[in-house]
């Protein structure tokens, strides 16, 4: 119902993907895989996938629309340098059933810009409650994207670019989304794609710096 809702707002009679969004823990799998089967079926998407799922859940759901005659073609995780939550196991499960990926808040929320290399800015994300929190903001954190930022200068890039760029390093990666407030911001980001190459020396410096910092808004959907 929602879909065909989504369809008719749209002025569409189908939609290329068709994602389930988020594991529901109080609907069984085989019941939310078979809405993305019917969906496909009834011509409403030509193709399923799911976000924000678990390694475990996402093998689940393979086999799941694989037994329907379905192809689970696509996974829509958050993945940035500073949330990497789908390095240890999803990632793996990805390529083993040849799934794709297409990896969203890239810039963790914007952390990954210029915007707070020098503290937080009034009017910006991180100022309003209820996405990316000042808590998450630590002097540690700051201090990670600061010596990001430095590298990216090294490299020619900005440190947006750069951070685009480092989603697309893995195969296994497919596309990265990115958005966008103006044509020059947008711009900007394309511009990613000029240098997309890491030395073994970059991303060993990296590593270093870009650990985990608790930036998955999502977390809590993608454990079940």
């Amino acid at each position: 119902a929602s879909l065909d809702q989504s369809l008719r707002r749209m002025g569409l009679e189908y939609v290329d993907i068709f994602y389930s969004h988020r594991f529901d823990p109080q609907t069984p799998l085989e019941e939310t895989m078979g809405a993305l089967d019917t969906a496909v079926r009834q011509g409403k998407a030509l193709y399923a996938g799911v976000s924000s799922y678990s390694a475990r859940r996402t093998k689940e759901a393979a086999s799941i629309l694989r037994q329907m005659g379905i192809p689970l073609l696509i996974h829509q995780p958050s993945y940035s340098m500073l949330n990497r939550w789908i390095e240890p196991e999803l990632l793996d499960v990805l390529g083993e059933e040849g799934i794709g990926a297409i990896v969203f808040s890239p810039l963790a929320q914007g952390l990954l810009t210029d915007r707070y290399l020098n503290g937080i800015p009034p009017g910006s994300r991180a100022s309003h409650p209820g996405s990316l929190s000042q808590e998450m903001l630590t002097s540690e954190t700051l201090g990670k994207v600061r010596a990001l930022n430095e590298l990216a200068q090294r490299r020619g890039q900005t440190l947006a670019q750069m951070a685009l760029a480092w989603t697309l390093r893995d195969p296994r990666v497919t596309s990265t989304l990115v958005g966008a407030s103006s044509v020059a911001q947008l711009e900007q980001n394309v511009g990613a794609l000029d240098k997309l190459q890491f030395s073994h020396d970059e991303l060993a410096e990296i590593d270093r710096h870009a650990t985990d910092s608790r930036i998955n808004l999502w977390a809590a959907s993608s454990k079940n």
